[in-house]
């Protein structure tokens, strides 16, 4: 019986156009100045110095930090300390009303059903915690944090690799065959079903026929009897 269920966000729960025509660019468009006027702030200087960890340079100055951090959104680089840098930055943007969180149109609405029924949601995302809580505390349908019972990054490990999810299970308090993860990605699905878990994909347009997981179009198509 599923107790609680797990979701991704681009391409999952939001368009991934959201994702790279909006936010990436704008934390592109300001990460330097950004870091250049902010380096000695705490919350700044905790992933900078992770970043100095990750690419083993512990006396790597600004620039290149700089430099590092634009060749990694070259690369689409799933790195922890650029994660927490552009959530930094997205703060910002939704503070101002720059853009909002984008959601696909069922899924506000089926998340309140869920949670009605008694079920925990929670988001496991490569952005980190700040930045997905971000896109849903100013979605486009609203406010939607009080949904989620938590939130996880790629501090508890890289969604393609199944010690995350059985991370995530002891964090939640539950056991992988009591938990659903949704997703866009195939080879996500298959590192959590490798630890146990429950899966279902989330095909917004054609069907992922190299997948082996059940496949819906939309949160409410997803039939959680079927989870057995």
């Amino acid at each position: 019986m599923i107790r609680a269920i797990v979701t991704d966000i681009e391409g999952t729960t939001s368009d991934i156009r959201f994702v790279h025509q909006v936010l990436f660019p704008y934390a592109r468009e300001r990460l330097g100045e950004f870091i250049r006027s902010h380096a000695n702030d705490a919350e700044v200087a905790a992933p900078l110095a992770a970043l100095r960890a990750e690419i083993a340079q512990p006396d790597a100055d600004n620039e290149l930090l700089i430099t590092t951090l634009y060749r990694f959104m070259d690369e689409d680089r799933k790195s922890t300390a650029l994660k927490a840098l552009q959530g930094i930055i997205w703060r910002s943007g939704y503070l101002n009303g720059d853009f909002q969180g984008h959601l696909y149109p069922e899924v506000a609405e089926q998340l309140a059903a869920w949670q009605q029924q008694g079920l925990k949601l929670y988001v496991y995302s490569s952005g980190s915690v700040e930045a997905q809580k971000l896109l849903f505390g100013y979605s486009d349908a609203g406010d939607l944090q009080p949904r989620f019972s938590g939130y996880f990054d790629t501090h508890v490990g890289a969604k393609r690799e199944s010690a995350s999810y059985h991370n995530i299970a002891q964090a939640i308090g539950l056991e992988p065959t009591e938990l659903l993860f949704l997703s866009d990605i195939h080879q996500e699905l298959d590192a959590a079903r490798l630890a146990g878990w429950h899966t279902c994909q989330l095909i917004r347009d054609a069907a992922d026929l190299q997948s082996q997981h059940r496949q819906v179009k939309r949160f409410d198509h997803i039939e959680l009897g079927e989870f057995v």
